[in-house]
């Protein structure tokens, strides 16, 4: 039962990954502010990597359903805590440039905990 919560879970977390990221490739400007305060989001070069991380959080996402489809519970799981790096990431960079930490840890901190904790259980089932 736990198993298949986290794994329904797993499957929910890399649908909203691709949402999110195809949000950055189809409108750049109004995805771009993730937490990064005064980004000039009508800048072509911001929207150029806005784009950037639109592509990795599609790929991202469709790695992990790929995953969940093709491998075993405990290979999500190594999977899930792996990309669980990703929101890490984007909450030192959103703290770094001066974001609101109810961004950088309420969304991608809480983000990166989820994926962590739905990996262990999937991990050790």
């Amino acid at each position: 039962m736990i198993t298949t919560v986290a794994t329904v879970l797993a499957g929910l977390i890399a649908l909203a990954v691709v949402v999110m990221g195809t949000s950055f490739l189809w409108a750049p400007a109004r995805a771009a502010g993730f937490g990064i305060p005064g980004l000039p989001v009508q800048d072509r070069a911001v929207q150029a990597w806005t784009r950037v991380k639109g592509n990795r959080d599609v790929g991202a996402g469709l790695l992990l359903l790929v995953v969940l489809v093709g491998g075993t519970p405990s290979l999500l799981g190594a999977a899930m805590i792996a990309a669980a790096v990703m929101p890490v990431a984007d909450a030192v960079t959103v703290s770094r440039a001066g974001g609101p930490r109810a961004t950088a840890y309420g969304v991608h901190a809480a983000t990166a905990a989820v994926m962590v904790v739905v990996g262990l259980v999937l991990l050790v089932a």
